[in-house]
């Protein structure tokens, strides 16, 4: 069915504002210079704020995640997960095989589906697979042009990125196997007699300045757009910067010849071509600045980096991304602002420190306010994309993998948002989306639609309780409650997906409906009940 845009508008603006109803206890303090919450009990900080907290660094809350940010408050926990080793997913299974055997390619791929969410729920380096999640969201790739393999690998790459130095992985980023097959800056060579069918390739430069760097027009510190005279806003490139930016990048080939089916060189990194002709070795000028004549790809790759690493956008431009993707879709320009100063200066001198921005982001007094139940504005938060959606119901439960069908034993999954494979290189919804009838930014509302809310309705399978037994889901406890009294079911579910602060008007209707939920045993009604409340407005912000 279609959902009319006035109703999806409606739905939209309703959850924005949802989360202002609820209603909990014990308000703790809020100490700005820290971002830490004090309580009356003596923890560091309350439960409430330590499952907030936990929306924003991680995949979800869980019961024991809970516990332990009470206990060491938000600074030393976001250094223990610095300290963490990355995690990575196994690519051996799926690195020689016949794409074009279509058995043996949808095997790859139901791997890829599969190694996904175990990955992202279950980790134990949660913040790097929250941020290196968020930096591939607006820096991607997609398995529909990679294949599977490289996928996966790419994904490994952000995990070792992401707490890394952003001039770092601006470089990192040119030299990755997987980004020069989905850019094809690996085709990039400039036009030569000897060399029959070269010709530039411009798609990595431009998405280069326009989704990984600058963006289009040039940025204030705190992310305002830089106008003209007349208020036009001033564009920050022009098509011969990226004329001549994709000159500066040619030349760069796979380390290793591809092998029949063997994937193996979409791994380690991209090395200059020794021959003189894949590089185009002339004079260029980017963004006024000039590459002198006869420098080798390698050389031109370290004027690249510095360059976009002392334009005024970066700072701002990556800021607003990561604080879209893990606090909030419409930061204030000071919040933005702060941050930006941080990625320019992480207090030692060093720009584009991706462990002092990040840290900057969840500990700022504007990502902390609402620590306090009631005390933000009600424009703060985010719409729970699908994926966010999934893996908070996920590790709510308990689950170690998401859950299959049981009529084909196909993995659930949110089919609007498949990790890793988004279906452009704008990926899944652009920032700047706005909430329809609204100047608010709510770029995940994008993906707000008729299936999304149907799947969600519909409880993604967990109601099958052999199902969610084999996905490791802890089911039982959820159905018991809900045989033994709907108050202690309410109670349940108030504390595992509301940090304890149900709104009373969804608490109600829980309890309108827990008599007549349908389902073939306790466990299926529980997980019913938990549908429509996870279906909610109530949940479906992170606010």
């Amino acid at each position: 069915m279609n959902i009319p845009s006035r109703i999806l508008a409606a739905l939209t603006l309703a959850a924005l504002g949802a989360c202002g109803q609820q209603s909990g206890s014990g308000e703790p303090d809020l100490l700005a210079s820290s971002g830490q919450v004090v309580t009356k009990s003596g923890a560091l900080v309350s439960r409430y704020a330590a499952a907030r907290f936990a929306e924003q660094a991680t995949f979800g809350p869980t019961p024991e995640l809970i516990a332990e940010l009470e206990k060491k408050g938000f600074s030393q926990w976001i250094d223990e997960q610095f300290a963490l080793p990355a995690s990575k997913i196994d690519t051996s299974p799926i690195r020689v095989y016949n794409s074009e055997i279509p058995a043996e390619g949808q095997r790859a791929y139901e791997y890829f589906i599969s190694q996904i969410y175990p990955a992202l729920i279950s980790s134990p380096d949660q913040l790097r697979r929250r941020v290196s999640w968020s930096i591939s969201q607006f820096v991607p790739t997609s398995s529909n042009k990679l294949t599977p393999y490289p996928a996966l690998v790419y994904a490994n790459f952000l995990q070792d990125q992401a707490f890394g130095n952003y001039g770092d992985f601006i470089r990192a980023l040119t030299t990755n196997p997987p980004m020069g097959l989905y850019l094809d800056n690996i085709q990039n060579r400039p036009l030569s007699p000897q060399c029959i069918g070269c010709a530039p390739n411009e798609n990595y430069a431009r998405e280069l300045m326009q989704l990984f760097t600058l963006g289009v027009v040039k940025l204030n510190m705190d992310g305002s757009t830089v106008r003209d005279a007349k208020g036009v806003p001033v564009e920050t490139y022009s098509q011969e910067d990226v004329s001549q930016l994709a000159r500066a990048l040619t030349g760069w080939r796979m380390a290793e010849p591809p092998s029949r089916w063997d994937w193996s060189n979409r791994d380690g990194v991209l090395t200059p071509d020794p021959w003189e002709l894949a590089h185009d070795y002339g004079e260029k000028k980017v963004l006024g600045t000039t590459f002198p004549a006869n420098k080798g790809a390698a050389a031109e790759l370290e004027t690249i980096v510095s360059l976009l690493m002392a334009h005024q956008n970066i700072a701002p431009f990556v800021s607003l991304r990561m604080i879209q993707h893990l606090v909030t879709s419409n930061p204030s320009p000071a919040y933005i602002g702060r941050v930006a100063a941080v990625f320019r200066n992480n207090g030692k001198g060093v720009a584009g420190d991706m462990k002092a921005v990040v840290k900057a982001i969840l500990l700022d007094a504007e990502a902390r306010k609402g620590d306090q139940i009631g005390a933000d504005s009600n424009s703060f938060g985010k719409l729970r994309e699908p994926v966010l959606w999934f893996t908070g119901v996920l590790r709510g439960l308990g689950c170690k993998q998401a859950p299959r069908w049981d009529n084909n034993n196909d993995l659930v999954h949110p089919y609007q948002q498949t990790p890793y494979n988004p279906t452009s290189v704008f990926s899944f919804y652009a920032p700047t989306d706005r909430a329809p009838g609204s100047n608010l930014l709510a770029p995940e509302q994008k993906l707000i639609n008729a299936d999304t809310l149907s799947a969600r309705m519909g409880g993604f399978n967990f109601g099958s309780t052999s199902a969610a037994a084999a996905a490791g889901c802890k089911v039982e406890p959820f159905g018991e409650a809900l045989a033994a009294s709907p108050l202690l079911y309410v109670n349940m579910v108030n504390e595992r997906f509301f940090r304890g602060a149900m709104a009373p008007t969804l608490r109600q209707n829980l309890m309108d409906l827990a008599p007549t939920i349908w389902g073939e045993n306790n466990n299926m009604k529980a997980m019913n009940l938990l549908a429509y409340a996870l279906s909610s407005p109530y949940y479906g912000v992170m606010r």
